[in-house]
């Protein structure tokens, strides 16, 4: 028994030190991340997709090809690539002595930019997506096209709707938008996909789920019967019409139900201005569609992973990677990890416990 009591005692010790520690680095990484907050925050990086997949297709030769094969190829490639170099040399110098002061030197073969969106119930990433879009835009070309790698089962209207209103800013510069799902795009996340030109989707992802809700739980019994009284006042007939503490009306639940529609019809107007080719009545039921489901209501163009299309595409055109990033103190990186935790559990239990509306 004193074996197990000083085992306890230690594991109770070293509990509090771990507890102790990480509310350390949290405080550290909290500061540090007040005091790095400036204009410039983070950067952009960008990857050419040509390179990686052709250094997949060189690693697997170098394993396959015999000596001599592979002699002859770097003969043929050396051979193609100073051809290719001198036609391009020769391309620019036309185009540069026929360009006057507004029009710029297009390089040779179109561009595709790929960005890449995982979306959670407060749609953060938006404010990457916004700040991929802004460095691509004032670079494209005619004849540029962006693919949105997205995934996302949806969350909160204003998060989503913002969402696809940055999307939006693609095709109203003129640039062609294929949204490319291998997983899921639901509800909020297929609203960001309605905007694009295009939608690939992998025979088994799930698309669709057209409809809004709202939930949350009501301790006003609970509180009543233990003699605890809740107040609460507001301006304004309908300031709150359902709350968690509160006794909910019958007259509060319709008006809450009314909204809930209201919202219901504003995702079937942008889903039926997006994909006229849509029957928006008989697909915004909130149901979901596996892909090879989804092609024939007519909720996406082609069934592809966004790996086959971009795969396909290296031979005509120059792919490029672009990712937002952060710029981090060390003390952020060291207390990165367990804030995000902390963070997201504080956002998620909030969140299901408020009237906050989902798509």
């Amino acid at each position: 028994m004193e074996f197990l009591y000083e085992l306890g005692l230690f594991a109770a010790q070293t509990l509090l030190i771990v507890v102790a520690i990480v509310a350390i680095v949290l405080v550290i990484a909290g500061a540090a991340g007040q005091k790095s907050k400036s204009p410039d925050e983070g950067y952009i990086e960008v990857k050419s997709i040509n390179d990686r997949f052709d250094a997949y297709t060189a690693a697997i030769r170098d394993l396959s090809e015999t000596d001599e094969a592979s002699k002859l190829r770097a003969k043929h490639e050396k051979k193609s690539a100073k051809a290719e170099a001198k036609a391009e040399k020769a391309r620019l110098k036309a185009t540069a002595k026929d360009a006057t002061e507004n029009i710029a030197i297009t390089s040779a073969r179109p561009r595709t930019y790929v960005l890449d969106f995982e979306g959670d119930v407060m749609a953060s990433q938006v404010d990457a997506l916004r700040e991929e879009i802004s460095a691509i835009l004032p670079n494209v070309q005619e004849g540029d096209e962006v693919v949105l790698r997205l995934e996302s089962p949806g969350g909160v209207v204003h998060g989503y709707g913002l969402a696809a209103s940055q999307l939006s800013r693609i095709k109203d510069a003129g640039v062609t938008l294929v949204i490319a799902v291998d997983k899921v795009a639901a509800s909020g996340g297929y609203m960001m996909a309605c905007v694009g030109d295009r939608i690939l989707a992998a025979p088994f992802a799930i698309l669709g789920s057209i409809g809004v809700v709202a939930q949350l739980p009501n301790f006003h019994r609970l509180l009543k019967k233990n003699d605890v009284d809740f107040e609460q006042f507001t301006a304004g007939e309908y300031k709150r019409t359902v709350t968690m503490f509160g006794e909910n009306t019958d007259k509060g639940r319709r008006k809450f139900e009314n909204e809930l529609e209201e919202t219901h019809g504003l995702f079937k107007q942008f889903v039926a201005a997006n994909r006229p080719v849509v029957d928006v009545d008989k697909v915004a039921t909130g149901e979901v569609w596996y892909g090879s489901q989804a092609l024939e209501e007519g909720l996406i163009d082609v069934i592809s992973t966004s790996d086959s299309y971009l795969q396909s595409q290296t031979g005509e055109r120059d792919l490029y990677e672009v990712h937002y990033r952060r710029k981090q103190k060390f003390a952020e990186r060291i207390g990165f990890a367990a804030e995000l935790t902390v963070d997201r559990l504080i956002t998620r239990v909030w969140q299901r416990l408020t009237e906050s509306r989902y798509f």
